[in-house]
């Protein structure tokens, strides 16, 4: 697997990273979306100097123009309910994309510190021979963006196969390393050490999801 950790060089990625991380900030749901939708954007823009280009000439009042266009048949999917704000940032750039959503989801059975993940929502376009990007913020373990992707393989076979995540752990990192293609490309804006007996990020964030749309009743 290919792995662009983009907080290894400084920008003011670490800005939005820091205030998503910051308890005194995460308060403010609304500003929580918005910046995980910039670290959305700031991932797909470093993503789209990979894709494919072919020349093209446009024309202006004035005259023509050479310019390269992205070439790339692009489907984003993310995972419910988290996903959302990271998926808006993606298609903030890529605005012919095609669009796939899927609920994935931890069921714990009887232990707490246990569990599987459980795909039950899910609606896609054909992916055969095109883009995919798959999102997800938080890279735990790495067994939902798995479970995900094979959920999807009905859909087509890709032509390449693009993660990306806010933040993520090294065990999660080095899972769906072991398990994806070593064509696929993670991009990541930061990566930390561990998880706890959880399965939660440490230090992370949090869940990403009830920081963006508020806590829900467990099931």
């Amino acid at each position: 697997m290919k792995i662009h950790h983009l907080s290894e060089q400084n920008s003011v990625l670490n800005t939005f990273i820091s205030e998503i991380r910051n308890v005194e900030i995460q308060n403010d749901s609304m500003r929580f979306r918005r910046n995980i939708e910039r670290i959305g954007e700031i991932l797909g823009y470093e993503m789209s100097k990979h894709f494919n280009y072919k020349a093209s000439t446009i024309k202006t009042p004035l005259g023509d123009c050479s310019i390269n266009l992205l070439e790339n048949n692009v489907v984003l999917c993310s995972i419910l309910r988290a996903g959302v704000p990271l998926h808006n940032g993606l298609l903030n750039y890529f605005d012919t994309a095609e669009n796939a959503f899927i609920s994935a989801y931890r069921h714990h059975k009887h232990d707490p510190e246990s569990f599987e993940i459980v795909v039950e929502y899910l609606a896609c376009p054909s992916l055969e021979n095109k883009t995919l990007v798959l999102a997800d913020p938080m890279l735990a373990t790495g067994q939902s963006m798995l479970a995900t992707f094979e959920a999807l393989k009905p859909f087509g076979t890709p032509k390449e196969v693009h993660l990306v995540s806010a933040i993520g752990a090294q065990e999660g990192v080095d899972f769906i390393a072991d398990h994806f293609d070593k064509n696929t490309h993670l991009w990541i804006a930061a990566i930390d050490k561990k998880l706890n007996e959880k399965g939660y990020i440490m230090p992370g964030l949090g869940d990403a999801g009830d920081l963006a749309f508020g806590e829900k009743l467990q099931h």
